[in-house]
């Protein structure tokens, strides 16, 4: 079991992290790959709604009908659904526009021809901005981290997801902040830390959730992260491969990210 645990920390980690690669991409490329960006978000929303509706919400109702019985372990199990998304819709919902992390920011908008603008105001902003993505992803690495716990398999297959998104939100923190100071350091600094309450969340998880957990705890933490990855991948993923003008091609990789989380899936039965 101590193995497990580490392992789901370990995921959440990388997941978390990812906000780095963000931020390195901002540094030591000239321009954005929206191609690429838009392809893989569209993956990691297709393998987000794959696995959120077709194994893990079946699994919280499977878990949730076995310790409630069938009528009240389904009303159970879709208010877990729905409880997700108000969770993380509210997370959104009260987060400043300029700050939210899924305004999303390019790497021309870090011209290094361009003079830092030592602006406070755009400063601040790539602050809240980390502090934003932080909030964000606290929940996310909840989801990660209980994901792990029950299969390792599919917390792999959460843990790459939430990292290919969190790519673009490393992208930006680094780019207001490195345009207000003219320090990388600071930049990235941010950026990785941004990245950490994955981890955090996932700490919580274990203090909070992991001793009470049984069917209906269990249940219930399942049908939410469901509730929260749709979300996430309708009102987030999906949108912001649209910002980056390639909306087809997101949608080729959530059909592409779809198709490889199904073969996963039938591989692993």
């Amino acid at each position: 079991m101590a193995q497990e645990i580490l392992f789901a920390f370990g995921l959440t980690l990388f997941a978390g992290l990812a906000t780095g690669i963000g931020s390195i991409l901002a540094f030591f490329t000239s321009r954005t790959n929206t191609k690429f960006l838009s392809i893989a978000l569209g993956f990691s929303a297709g393998v987000m709604i794959y696995v959120s509706m077709i194994e893990i919400f079946v699994k919280a109702k499977d878990s949730l009908v076995s310790a409630l019985g069938v009528q009240s372990g389904n009303w159970a199990t879709v208010g877990g659904f729905f409880a997700g998304v108000l969770l993380i819709a509210l997370i959104d919902k009260f987060i400043p526009k300029q700050s939210n992390p899924h305004e999303l920011k390019k790497v021309e908008d870090m011209n290094p021809s361009s003079k830092p603008a030592q602006d406070a105001a755009l400063l601040k902003m790539g602050t809240f901005t980390a502090l934003a993505i932080g909030i964000h992803n606290f929940p996310e690495g909840i989801a990660t981290f209980t994901s792990a716990i029950q299969d390792p398999a599919l917390g792999v297959a959460i843990a790459i997801a939430i990292a290919i998104h969190n790519i673009p939100e490393g992208i930006a923190v680094s780019v207001p902040v490195y345009f207000a100071t003219g320090d990388k350091k600071k930049a990235f600094k941010l950026s990785f830390l941004s990245g950490l309450s994955e981890p955090i969340g996932a700490l919580a998880a274990y203090l909070f959730l992991m001793p009470f957990l049984n069917d209906i705890m269990f249940g219930v933490i399942f049908a939410a992260v469901a509730g929260i990855m749709v979300f996430i991948s309708l009102d987030e993923l999906l949108p912001a491969a649209k910002k980056y003008d390639e909306s087809h091609l997101a949608i080729y990789g959530l059909i592409a990210g779809m198709a490889v989380m199904a073969v996963s899936l039938l591989l692993f039965i």
